[in-house]
Formats: C-alpha cells, structure tokens, sequence
C-alpha cells in the first residue's frame, strides 16, 4: 500500500498555531524537532525543568478549554529563538524564548489577553529534548486524509484538517484503515515509523483553527456516525532520516473483514 505524504507540521508551543514544513529530520524514539518543544503554564503546575515530565494538557493553555488562543498566529525561530504572536496580521508581541527578557515579554501578552482565564500567572516553560505532548510517550500524530473526506461526507459539510493538529498528514490508504496500522511499520527510502495507538479526540477539535469559534462537536459527531471518538494513530520513529511533503511511504496493511475497522 502505497502512501504520499501530504503535509508536515510541528507545533512548537503547546495550543498555538502549526508551522508548515517542507521537510523534516526525524530521529529514532523522537518527535518532529520543536514540535511542543515550549508550553505556557496556566497556574502552578508542578513542571520541574531539570527533571521534566509528562503532565495532562489542562495544565497548560490550550483549545479544550482555551478556545482564543486559534485566533492568535504565532511564529518561532529555532535559530535566534525568536516567537511573534499576531492577530489579523498585527503584531501583538514578541520575544526570545530562550531568554527571561523575551519570555516575561510573551507572558505579560497572555497574561492580560487570557486574565480571565488564567488560574495563575502564566509561565513559559521547556526543558532540553522534553515535548509536551498529549501523551507521555515521544510519538508523531498521523491523520490520513482519505478518512477525513469519509467524515466530510458524512457530515456535509469541510473539515479543516488542522483541527486535529497532526504532525504528518498522508493520503492513499482506504478510509479509516490508518487504525490497522497500529503495531504495524510504515516505511518510507529514508524513515520508518511502528502504529503506536488510536487518537481520542477531545473538544479542542470543534474549534475553529482560525476563527476560534467552537462552530463543531467533533467528539460527538465521530461517536454517533462511528461508534468511537477515534482520528488519526501515533506513530513512533524506529528507523531516523529525512521525510519530506511528497514522499511516498510504504505499509502492510493485514486483510480486513469489514468496511470499517472499528
């Protein structure tokens, strides 16, 4: 089975705006390079930098419960450590992250963008090599496009893909027949990737990724018309090289016994 590449996106501060790649450097056991490489705190969460750790999303600001923050479009320099935040195209504020000048700069703009919102003051954090991902393992998120039009007819109505905020978006497998990929090796000339788990989708989905509207109910919809709240897998690196948008991947799908793995 045959699978383009259709898209590559880091994320590099947890709940802000994707970043489009042309192309990426993966690493085995890794994620995407500065893909939630940064979160911002929403009230003391316990994050200890020299010894990070996993910790659940509702510590940080984010779409469930943060839904503001998609009208906002960031950008990061991994080289200068530079992030903008912008809204409309107007700068709202800017600042080094790898300096306490530049993260004060970022936090005293959320701070009074969120004020009702926030449990605390607002902390940039990180840690070397740490992501803050939703689950604790370092994995990429993969949505299969194919499955996203089966949901686009279902409902009626476009889906931005972005809503599900995946690391790689391909094309070319059957509907839904990303779920079978689990434990199984997708392979690409220069990359492997082993199918770790099923994606539970939460409310952050029904926000619109550029208005900030909660216009859907993803969660709920994907259970009435499926039976599960289920979008795209996990997929883990085991073998490290360059991915690019337009890359062909390769997998052993299993035969299936029904329209619909589910």
């Amino acid at each position: 089975m045959e699978i383009r590449v259709a898209g590559l996106y880091r994320y590099p501060v947890k709940g802000f705006s994707p970043e489009a790649l042309d192309r990426t450097d993966l690493a085995p056991g890794m994620t995407v390079p500065w893909d939630r490489a940064f979160a911002v705190e929403n009230g003391a969460s316990g994050f200890d930098p020299a010894s990070p750790s996993y910790f659940p999303k509702i510590r940080f600001l984010m779409l469930m419960k943060n839904a503001g923050v998609a009208r906002l479009s960031t950008r990061f320099d991994p080289e200068s450590g530079h992030f903008t935040i912008l809204e409309d195209g107007v700068l709202q504020a800017e600042g080094r992250l790898d300096t306490p000048d530049g993260r004060a700069a970022i936090e005293t703009f959320l701070a009074g963008r969120f004020a009702d919102e926030l449990r605390g003051a607002p902390r940039i954090l990180a840690a070397p090599g740490h992501s803050f991902s939703d689950v604790a393992a370092k994995v990429l998120h993969l949505v299969n496009l194919d499955s996203l039009r089966d949901l686009e007819r279902q409902l009626g109505r476009p889906v931005d893909p972005l809503r599900f905020r995946a690391n790689l978006y391909v094309e070319g497998l059957p509907a839904w027949s990303e779920f079978d990929l689990v434990g199984r090796t997708i392979a690409g000339p220069g990359v492997a990737f082993e199918g770790v788990k099923r994606t539970e989708r939460c409310a952050a989905t029904n926000v619109d990724p550029t208005t900030g509207e909660r216009d859907m109910t993803l969660p709920r919809s994907l259970m009435g018309l499926y039976g599960h709240t289920d979008f795209g897998i996990y997929v883990r690196v085991t073998r490290g090289g360059a991915l690019s948008v337009g890359d062909r991947l390769a997998a052993d799908l299993p035969q299936r016994t029904g329209d619909l793995p589910f």
